[in-house]
C-alpha cells in the first residue's frame, strides 16, 4: 500500500502539480503564525508548548481518519494516503523555479536568471554571476528536492505512515518560520522547532545524502562528505550538499563557509620573544568543478536516479511484507 500510495501520488503531482501556495499550505502557515502571536513571549518553554499543540492539532486528525478507512476499507486507506502524500510531496512545487532559471542560463539571459532565483530563495542575487547563479540554484534544488520529497518518503514509512509525513513537513516549516531571521524579538521561541526538526531529520538527511552517492560517483561523494560536510553551519545541509556535490562532481559552498571549523596546524613556531604562534592549516580545496549551466541538467539527472532508487526500494520492501 505505501509504494501505491506514493506511485500514485506522484503520477498525479506530474500531471496536476500542487503550488506552494495552494489552500491547505496557506491555511498551515496561517495557523503557525497564530500560535506564534498567542504563545510567542521570547520563552524556549513557550515555543515548545506551541510546537507540540500545533503538531497535536494537525495529526490526530489525520491518524484518526486514517484508522477509520483501515477499518472500512483497505481501498479507502489506500485513497487517503494518496490524499496526505500528494499533499506533504511537493516534487514539483518549486520546479518552475529552477526550469526557468536553466533555460535563462541556456539562453545567456543572467539577468532573468537572477530575478527568478532572488524570488525562490528569498536572497539578494544582484551581485551574482552566472557560477553563483548555477551554484545557488543546484543547492536550493538538492535541498529542497530533500524536504520536499525524501523527508516525507522516509516518515510516510513509518507506523502511521500519513500523520508521521504530516509531522515531517509542519516540523520543517516550524523550523524555518519561527526561526526567520527577519523576525525580530523572538527570543528563544523557536530553538525547541529547531532542535525538533534536527532530530527529525537527522536519519532521512543522511538517507538522502547515501542515496546521492550510490547513483552518482559514490567516491566522491563520501569523500566530500566526511571530510567538507562540515563546512556548512546547517548539518543536515552540509551532509546533503557535500555528498550530492561530490556525485556531481561540483564544487558547492561558498568558499569561506565553515571557515571557522577547520583544524589547526601542528606545526607550532616559536617568535623571537618567546610567545608561541600556532598557525591556521591552509584549507582544503573543495574536490569538483565549479557550477555551470550544464549543471543544473546534471542535478536534474541526480534527482531522477534517486528518486527511482528510492521507489525500487519501496517496492522490494512492498513485495517483502506482502510475501511474509
Amino acid at each position: 500500500m505505501t509504494f501505491l500510495s506514493i506511485l500514485c501520488a506522484l503520477l498525479i503531482e506530474q500531471l496536476r502539480p500542487l503550488r506552494a501556495d495552494n489552500p491547505v499550505y496557506l491555511a498551515v502557515s496561517h495557523l503557525a503564525a497564530r500560535m506564534e502571536t498567542w504563545f510567542n513571549a521570547g520563552e524556549a518553554n513557550q515555543g515548545r508548548l506551541a510546537w507540540v499543540l500545533m503538531m497535536l492539532a494537525l495529526m490526530l486528525p489525520v491518524a484518526l481518519i486514517y484508522w477509520l478507512c483501515v477499518r472500512v476499507s483497505p481501498f479507502a486507506a489506500l485513497a487517503w494516503n494518496i490524499v496526505i502524500v500528494y499533499l506533504t510531496l511537493g516534487f514539483r512545487h518549486y520546479s518552475h523555479y529552477f526550469t526557468s532559471i536553466q533555460l535563462s542560463l541556456s539562453a545567456g539571459d543572467e539577468n532573468a536568471a537572477r530575478a527568478m532565483l532572488a524570488e525562490w530563495t528569498g536572497e539578494d542575487t544582484a551581485g551574482f554571476d552566472l557560477r553563483d547563479i548555477a551554484r545557488k540554484a543546484v543547492e536550493t534544488a538538492l535541498v529542497t528536492t530533500h524536504r520536499n520529497v525524501f523527508g516525507v518518503f522516509f516518515w510516510f514509512l513509518m507506523p502511521v505512515g500519513p500523520a508521521c509525513a504530516v509531522m515531517y513537513r509542519v516540523a520543517e516549516h516550524l523550523a524555518q518560520s519561527w526561526n526567520a531571521p527577519t523576525r525580530k524579538g523572538s527570543g528563544d521561541f523557536g530553538r525547541f522547532a529547531a532542535t525538533a526538526f534536527y532530530w527529525i531529520d537527522w536519519i532521512p538527511a543522511r538517507l538522502t545524502a547515501t542515496a546521492f552517492a550510490v547513483v552518482g560517483n559514490f567516491e566522491d561523494a563520501i569523500y566530500a562528505w566526511r571530510n567538507f560536510a562540515h563546512r556548512w553551519h546547517d548539518e543536515a545541509i552540509g551532509i546533503i550538499l557535500a555528498s550530492g556535490g561530490g556525485a556531481m562532481g561540483l564544487r558547492l559552498g561558498e568558499a569561506g563557509e565553515g571557515a571557522a571549523d577547520l583544524p589547526v596546524s601542528e606545526a607550532a613556531v616559536i617568535n623571537a620573544d618567546g610567545t608561541v604562534e600556532v598557525p591556521l592549516a591552509e584549507p582544503e580545496v573543495l574536490p569538483g568543478e565549479e557550477a555551470t549551466a550544464r549543471a543544473l541538467q546534471s542535478t536534474v539527472g541526480l534527482v531522477w536516479r534517486a528518486l527511482l532508487l528510492w521507489m525500487l526500494l519501496l517496492l522490494l520492501l512492498s513485495i517483502a511484507v506482502w510475501l511474509g
